[in-house]
C-alpha cells in the first residue's frame, strides 16, 4: 500500500519523504481547499516532482474547490502548467472539473477527492466510467462497504482512503458553518473551523440556557476526534485499499515526520500488526483524542470536554549536520544544558535514543547554557550518528 503525507509548504514536502512516505499531496496557489497553507507555486510544484521522481515518489496536486462558473477562468493555464511539471495526479472534486480535465487533458490522472462524497459502487463505476484513475472514498464509509467498492474495481480504479488526522463534523467536508459564521467558506478553502469552538443550546423565547453536558460554561458539541488506524492496516490491505492517507497540510513540519515515521514503520511490518505503542508515539505530536473513526460503526467520534489538541512531547530542533561526535541543530524551541532529548529519525538504529544536553556553543565556538532565539544555529555532542533532517523532541 502506498503511504500519502501532506505538504503544506515545500519543508513539510522535503520532511513527508525523508521520513518514509511514498507520494505526497499539495496545493498550488489556485483551486485547492486549503488556502491558508503555505501552499507552492507553479515553479516549486515542478522543483518538487523533479525531485519526487528522482526518488521514485509520486507528487499529487490538489484542484478540489466546489467550483463556480467563474473558476474556470485560467483553468487552462493551470492545467497545463501541471502537465508541463508531470505531476502524478490531480485530486478534483466537482464533476465538471474532472469532465474538464479528462476531455482537454487526458494525460493528467483524475483522483476524486473526498469532497466528492462517494459513498457507494455505482458512483464509483460512474466515475470509473469517466475514465479517473483513483477515488478517494468519503470517510463516512465503514470497512466492509469499502471492501465492496475496492474489490468490484479493482482492475479499474485504486482506492484510497483517510487513516490518520483531522476530521470533519459534516458530511466529508461539505460544510456551511465557517461560510455562514464568518463568510470564510470552507468549500473555498478558508475554513475558520468553527466545528472546534464551544457552543451553547440558548431557548430565546425564555432568555435562559439550557445546558448539553454539566459543564456550566457549554460544551464542544460538534468537536471531532482525530481519526487514527494505526492499529488495523492490515484490516485495511484486506479490503482492498491501495493508498493510505495522511490528514494534515496546515500541521508543521514536526507533525508531518513523526506520523509519517510512524506509518512507515507499521506498513513495513505488515502482516504483523502494529500494537499500542504506534499509537504513544502519534501522541507526542499535536493531536486530538483518538477515534477509528467509521471503519468500525463505533460510536465515539466526539470530544465534547475539549477542542485543544495536546501532545506528550515538543519540537525543539532539527539537526542541520554531524560528525566528529558533535551535531549542528537548529534550535525550534527553547533549549539548555541539563535537558534530556529525543531523537525522531526515519533511521531505526538511533529513533527515540535520548542524550541530555551539555557544552551547548553557538556558531563561534562560544560556550552556551541556552538555546532562546529561534531558529538559532548551536552545536552539542551527540553520542549517536545523527543525519541532516533528523529532528529533536523534548518531553513536556
Amino acid at each position: 500500500m502506498e503511504l500519502l503525507a501532506p505538504a503544506g509548504n515545500y519543508e513539510k514536502f522535503e520532511t513527508a519523504l525523508l521520513f518514509g512516505a511514498d507520494a505526497v499531496y499539495l496545493s498550488g496557489q489556485n483551486f485547492g481547499l486549503r488556502a491558508f497553507a503555505g501552499n507552492f507555486t507553479l515553479p516549486e510544484i515542478k522543483k518538487a516532482c523533479l525531485f519526487a521522481h528522482k526518488k521514485g515518489k509520486k507528487v499529487y496536486v490538489t484542484v478540489n474547490i466546489l467550483a463556480k462558473d467563474k473558476d474556470f477562468d485560467g483553468l487552462d493555464d493551470y492545467l497545463s502548467a501541471l502537465q508541463d511539471a508531470n505531476v502524478d495526479g490531480l485530486i478534483i472534486s466537482d464533476l465538471g472539473i474532472i469532465s474538464y480535465v479528462r476531455k482537454n487533458f487526458p494525460s493528467l490522472n483524475v483522483h476524486v477527492s473526498t469532497q466528492a462524497n462517494v459513498t457507494n459502487l455505482q458512483t464509483a463505476m460512474f466515475l470509473a466510467d469517466m475514465g479517473v484513475k483513483r477515488i478517494v472514498l468519503a470517510r463516512e464509509l465503514n470497512l466492509q462497504e469499502i471492501s465492496k467498492i475496492a474489490h468490484a474495481l479493482k482492475d479499474r480504479v485504486e482506492i484510497e482512503c483517510f487513516v490518520h488526522g483531522a476530521m470533519c463534523m459534516s458530511y466529508s467536508g461539505r460544510c456551511l458553518i465557517s461560510d455562514y459564521l464568518t463568510g470564510r467558506g470552507a468549500n473555498r478553502g478558508e475554513c475558520v473551523q468553527a466545528c472546534r469552538w464551544k457552543y451553547q443550546i440558548r431557548e430565546v423565547s425564555r432568555d435562559d440556557e439550557m445546558e448539553i453536558e454539566e459543564d456550566e460554561h457549554g460544551s464542544y458539541i460538534l468537536n471531532s476526534k482525530d481519526l487514527c488506524m494505526i492499529e488495523h492496516l492490515k484490516e485495511l490491505e484486506d479490503a482492498g485499499v491501495q493508498s493510505l492517507k495522511i490528514e494534515g497540510r496546515m500541521k508543521s513540519a514536526y507533525y508531518v515526520a513523526c506520523t509519517v515515521n510512524a506509518y512507515r514503520t507499521a506498513l513495513d511490518m505488515l502482516p504483523k500488526k502494529a500494537g499500542s505503542e504506534f499509537v504513544r508515539e502519534l501522541e507526542k505530536t499535536s493531536h486530538r483524542r483518538f477515534t477509528t473513526g467509521f471503519y468500525f460503526d463505533e460510536n465515539d467520534r466526539q470530544f465534547r470536554e475539549s477542542s485543544s489538541p495536546v501532545q506528550t512531547h515538543e519540537f525543539v530542533g532539527v539537526v542541520e549536520g554531524g560528525g566528529d561526535g558533535v551535531i549542528k541543530v537548529s534550535q525550534r524551541n527553547y533549549l539548555k544544558n541539563g535537558d534530556e532529548v529525543e531523537v525522531l529519525s526515519p533511521n531505526k538504529e538511533v529513533h527515540n535514543k535520548t542524550f541530555v544536553l551539555s557544552d551547548m556553543t553557538d556558531v563561534d565556538g562560544n560556550k552556551i547554557d541556552k538555546a532562546n532565539v529561534a531558529e538559532m544555529t548551536f552545536f552539542v555532542p551527540c553520542p549517536y550518528k545523527l543525519k541532516k533532517g533528523d529532528i529533536l523532541r523534548k518531553k513536556i
